[in-house]
Parts: structure tokens; C-alpha cells; sequence
């Protein structure tokens, strides 16, 4: 005999069911029933009422974070990533796309900033609170680069709780591993640069790079793989690349890692000899790791890799894992105005999210996909499908699908790019004899020079470096509780989701 939920469940099926087949009989005759269109979006209802939510409890949580991948940095990796494949592009979905996926939009912004910061925005998430700019998983009472202002004020991260349930830790990043947001997996700190060292006379933390060696020996971080190898070597030694070490206070971190018996690896061969007996520090480069477009696959594995390797790693802990992954180089070409780059970058994270879900089981990993922020990227119209979303903005043609081969042209009668930014270095001001002033136009742009790796996006406000925005972010999810993802959340509730995963009954 069913028992309350049960039926309750079972009547709300039928309901389901009955009303999709009272639209049919209905739609039938419709002079659109027979569009592709429409039949479309009534296989799109019929996936969406086939949906059921997990709620189980979570052996494993992944999080995979596209560092500056918002909501329109995501609509131009949807369209390249089509059209890659030969689309129009329009049409694509992306790997978290999908109707298996649950969503939500994420507001981002920090306690004391409408427009967020990487370092607040990844502490929210792995701590359940929000928190100051520029500061990782300190409370309220934190305040930026006072060390006075750390002692009493630390916050739990998710990863410390996994720990304590006797689940592995593993932090993935393309970025340099004590960056922002792979830090905010492990370190508490009143100022997100202090990467290698701290100011003279503060006592109540250590540098980033010192807290990750630290989360290694105490077992709250059994895997860690990014760049960011200067930060861990100390003046005066010379790391593979040829480069000298940063830090000031003699200590060679690497070395130490090794004497506690930790595995070590630096590029493409050495990280294809890891073992699975021991915890692993990997640092693919001296800074940030390279950018897709530019990766040697000989120096540097790719997110997929990095991927696929935690994975198999952290899924020997018979009590599961948490994993975080960022794809951070969304984030730098972004502000570099470099589309081509970000979009590239963005197609390695898709890889990387899809193979997440091929090598883990829905109903006993939770798998989450969001961004920490967007980015003051821009869209101009009114461009035809099929416009190159790196490219030039043709026009709409009046018969097919595919743009008229006409770009658009601006009232100043040059053409325009489909992607602009709102400020960066491609400002079209330029400064006037060194001082305050600027004045300019902008310039001829082709589709040549538009669709080059290399072609920086041009932009209104003059910026050294383009900023973020505070626009929402979505999430995606899969697996066990994903379903609470739904409508508009604070980005701290990602936390919530994870944690109410991992301790239901």
C-alpha cells in the first residue's frame, strides 16, 4: 500500500501526465503543430515532466567554478562553442545545459561591494555567509589588510566539515593555486594577495601559499593542482621554468611538501607519474597556467586532465570527496578584453564539466556549475544568426535562417563587433599628451582582425584592466538535492545545498 508521500507523488504524475495529453489533443491541429519549432519545445515539457528529483544523501560534491563565466560570457561560449561545431550557433546547448540540469540565478554581490570580487564571492560558497571584498572566509568583523582584524573571526569552510565526515579534499585551478578562488577552499585571510607572505609584524595568519601546506599536513587537502609555483619557492632558488622564487622568508614550500611525504609534480610528464598512495601538490607553472589557446600540451595538462586525475584520486575515499575546479582563465582574458581567449577557455571548462558527469553517478554525486561573477562584457545588435560571435555584426537577412553577409554598419559608418566591452584596455578613448584628457574614434575593424586570437574587443571606458560586473551568475546542478536550486538565490546558499547534501538523511 502506497503511503501518503507516496500517493501524493503518484497523483501529482497522473495530473502531469493527463494535462500533457489535454495539450496534445488540443495542439493538434494547430496550423504550427507540425514546425520543428513547436514539436521541440513539446519534447522540451515532456523531458522537464519526466524530471525527478534525488534525495539521497551525497557521497561526493563537485563544484566547478568558471571564474568570470555570468550570464553573457556564457551566451558567447554557448555560440563558439556551436559554432566550432559547424552550427549556427544559436541553437547550441553546452554540457550543463541540458534539461537533467536544475538551475538558478545567483545574486553575487559582496557584504560591503555591489560589484563583487572573486575572493568574497568563492568564500560565500564555501562557508555559507558573505563577506567582505577582498578578503577569503573571514566574517563581518574582517577588514581588508588588518591582521588584528583575523584572530576570532575565521569562518568553517565546507572542505574542513567534509574532512571531519572523513571525506577527501581536492582543489583544482588553471589559475595560480593561492589565487582567490581555490584559496577559498583553504585559507582564511584578511587580504587575498598576501600569496607568499604577509605584512611585517602580523602574527594572527599566514601567507596563502604557508596555509595550503599547512590544509596538506593536517589532512583538510589531500589533492591540489594549479600554477602559482613561485609562491612556494623562496628567493634566491630557481624553479623549473628558470625563474626565481618569491618568498621572503626562506622557506621553500615544495621541499618541505616532499619531507612530508607528499607527491610533487610540475609539468606533463611528472604529472602522469602520480600515484594514488599519497597527497599531491602539482604547480604547472610559475604564475597562472597558460591560457588554452597558448597551453603546450608537453608543459601543461588540460582542465580535462586535471579533471579526470582528482577525480580517480579522491574516488578511492570509500566516504566520498569534495572537489572544487575552477576554470580561472575565464576571468583574466576577460579582463583583458581578449575574447577569443575567454571563449576558449570556456569551451575547456564545458570539457571538463561534461567529463565530471561521465565519470560520476548521479545519485550519489552532487555536481554544481556556476561562476563566481560576470564580467562588463557587452552584445550589439541587430545582428543574423550565424554572425561569428568573435567577429564582425551582419545583418538579418530577409529569407533563411543565416545572416546576409552585410555588416552592420554604426552611425559614425564603420562596422561594429558582436562583442564589445563597457571598459578595458580597447577603450576607444585614447589619452591626450600624457594628462587627463582623452578624446577619439574608433577604429576600421575587419573580420579579420575582429576573429584574430589576439584581438582585443573595443571598449568605452579606458581601463588598464577590464572589471567585473555585479550582474547574476546561473548555477547548474545534477545529483542529489540539485533540485534546490530554483529561482533567484544569495550565492551563499550554494553552501546550504552542498551541506544539506552530505548530512541528509
Amino acid at each position: 500500500m502506497l503511503d501518503s508521500k507516496k500517493t501524493a507523488l503518484f497523483g501529482a504524475s497522473l495530473f502531469a501526465l493527463s494535462t500533457a495529453a489535454f495539450a496534445q489533443t488540443q495542439t493538434m491541429d494547430l496550423p504550427q503543430a507540425s514546425s520543428a519549432w513547436f514539436t521541440a519545445g513539446q519534447s522540451h515539457i515532456e523531458a522537464m515532466l519526466a524530471r525527478q528529483a534525488k534525495t539521497g544523501k551525497a557521497k561526493n560534491v563537485i563544484l566547478l567554478v568558471a571564474d568570470g563565466n555570468g550570464v553573457g560570457t556564457n551566451y558567447a561560449l554557448r555560440l563558439f562553442d556551436g559554432q566550432q561545431k559547424g552550427m549556427l550557433g544559436e541553437e547550441n546547448v553546452l554540457p550543463y545545459e541540458t534539461t537533467d540540469w536544475w538551475a538558478a540565478l545567483v545574486k553575487t554581490y559582496n557584504i560591503n561591494a555591489q560589484t563583487p570580487d572573486s575572493a568574497p564571492t568563492a568564500g560565500a560558497m564555501n562557508t555559507g555567509v558573505k563577506q567582505r571584498f577582498n578578503l577569503i572566509n573571514l566574517n563581518e568583523n574582517g577588514i581588508h589588510g588588518d591582521c588584528a582584524t583575523v584572530e576570532g573571526n575565521e569562518l568553517t569552510t565546507f572542505g574542513e566539515i567534509v574532512t571531519g565526515m572523513e571525506k577527501s579534499v581536492g582543489v583544482v585551478s588553471t589559475a595560480r593555486i593561492t589565487h582567490a578562488t581555490p584559496a577559498a577552499t583553504y585559507a582564511k585571510t584578511a587580504d587575498r594577495n598576501w600569496e607568499d607572505s604577509v605584512p611585517e609584524g602580523c602574527t594572527a595568519q599566514k601567507d596563502i601559499a604557508a596555509q595550503l601546506i599547512d590544509a596538506i599536513e593536517a589532512g583538510t587537502v589531500d589533492l591540489a593542482m594549479g600554477g602559482g609555483r613561485r609562491h612556494f619557492a623562496p628567493e634566491g632558488v630557481t624553479t623549473e621554468e628558470g625563474n626565481a622564487g618569491r618568498r621572503k622568508d626562506g622557506v621553500n614550500l615544495i621541499e618541505k611538501a616532499k619531507d612530508m611525504g607528499v607527491q610533487y609534480a610540475w609539468n606533463t610528464e611528472t604529472f602522469g607519474q602520480l600515484g594514488n598512495d599519497a597527497p599531491v601538490l602539482a604547480l604547472f607553472n610559475d604564475s597562472h597556467m597558460e591560457y588554452e589557446a597558448d597551453r603546450a600540451d608537453e608543459d601543461e595538462p588540460s582542465l580535462a586532465d586535471l579533471t579526470r586525475r582528482a577525480i580517480e584520486f579522491l574516488s578511492q575515499n570509500e566516504n566520498g570527496y569534495f572537489l572544487e575546479i575552477e576554470a580561472g582563465r575565464v576571468d583574466h582574458a576577460n579582463h583583458d578584453g581578449n575574447a577569443a581567449r575567454v571563449l576558449r577557455d570556456g569551451v575547456a571548462f564545458a570539457e571538463a564539466v561534461a567529463l565530471a558527469d561521465e565519470l560520476t553517478d548521479d545519485e550519489d554525486t552532487l555536481i554544481i556549475v556556476t561562476a563566481d561573477h560576470e564580467h562588463a562584457i557587452a552584445f550589439n545588435g541587430y545582428c543574423g544568426r550565424g554572425s561569428d560571435i568573435l567577429g564582425l555584426c551582419y545583418d538579418v537577412a530577409k529569407e533563411g535562417d543565416k545572416h546576409s553577409d552585410e555588416p552592420l554598419l554604426a552611425d559614425d559608418g564603420k562596422p561594429y563587433t558582436v562583442i564589445g566591452y563597457l571598459n578595458g584596455v580597447g577603450s576607444v578613448l585614447k589619452q591626450v599628451d600624457g594628462g587627463n584628457d582623452y578624446s577619439g574614434a574608433r577604429p576600421d575593424v575587419t573580420q579579420e582582425d575582429a576573429t584574430d586570437l589576439d584581438y582585443v574587443q573595443q571598449a568605452l571606458i579606458p581601463k588598464s584592466s577590464e572589471t567585473h560586473s555585479g550582474e547574476d551568475v546561473m548555477v547548474y546542478a545534477k545529483g542529489p538535492w540539485a533540485h534546490l536550486f530554483d529561482g533567484t538565490i544569495e550565492q551563499n546558499v550554494i553552501f546550504h545545498v552542498m551541506h544539506h547534501a552530505v548530512t541528509a538523511d
